[in-house]
């Protein structure tokens, strides 16, 4: 069995294995966030993230400083209830013809006793120098062994995951669907957002999160 890792996985994996089929870069209906409201305390703490970031130079940042003081700040504004923000995630997940492994940098997901139970969205922050890969064959890797954890728990298809892939302080989101996971060769559909400049769209940024999460909030 193939065994993929997030950090090398490229597009002719993805293809070799799986039935990719990515739409152009859109306006979807998840992006739409001029109904959802943000609170006074949820304003004034986005300031602040924002003034971490404002008079820096954050594509010269190295990125533990700018995930510190920009990236994950905002996924923890997302928070509600038990859906929590996690950094340095293992992601396993084993598929009839590979298997997948690696760490997400970011997740936003169900958390029960003080472990991560179920992810909704993962976050790829993208690297520098030699080392870096493209960030969105890495994201879509991602998203595939969420999908299968999420299977696991509840066997339903296809499966819905948003991820998003970071690029100095750029945040750009995708929604997929998986489905025939139990197949020799799964489906996987992608929808992907504009780029965000969180300088200047931070708003927009959380309110996509917090919609993404009240997706998952159990009313």
């Amino acid at each position: 069995m193939e065994k993929l890792i997030l950090t090398k996985i490229s597009l002719v994996d993805l293809k070799r294995l799986i039935q990719l089929e990515e739409q152009d870069v859109t306006s979807p209906p998840w992006t739409q966030v001029d109904s959802i409201r943000l609170t006074d305390h949820e304003l004034r703490q986005l300031q602040d993230i924002q003034a971490r970031l404002l008079n820096c130079h954050a594509h010269l940042m190295n990125e533990a400083t700018l995930w510190a003081r920009g990236i994950y700040p905002l996924l923890s504004l997302a928070e509600q209830g038990s859906l929590q923000a996690w950094a340095q995630v293992p992601l396993q997940a084993q598929y009839a013809q590979f298997e997948i492994d690696g760490v997400a940098d970011g997740v936003l997901g169900k958390t029960v006793t003080g472990r991560l139970e179920v992810p909704y969205l993962v976050v790829v922050e993208t690297k520098k120098g030699i080392e870096g890969q493209n960030p969105v064959f890495q994201l879509y890797g991602q998203l595939l062994a969420v999908a299968h954890i999420n299977w696991e728990n509840q066997r339903n298809e296809p499966q819905e995951i948003f991820g998003c892939y970071t690029i100095a302080d750029i945040w750009t989101f995708v929604r997929a669907e998986i489905e025939g996971i139990e197949s020799e060769r799964p489906i996987m559909r992608l929808e992907s957002s504009r780029e965000y400049a969180q300088q200047y769209d931070a708003e927009t940024i959380l309110k996509i999160l917090k919609g993404i999460v009240a997706k998952y909030i159990v009313h």
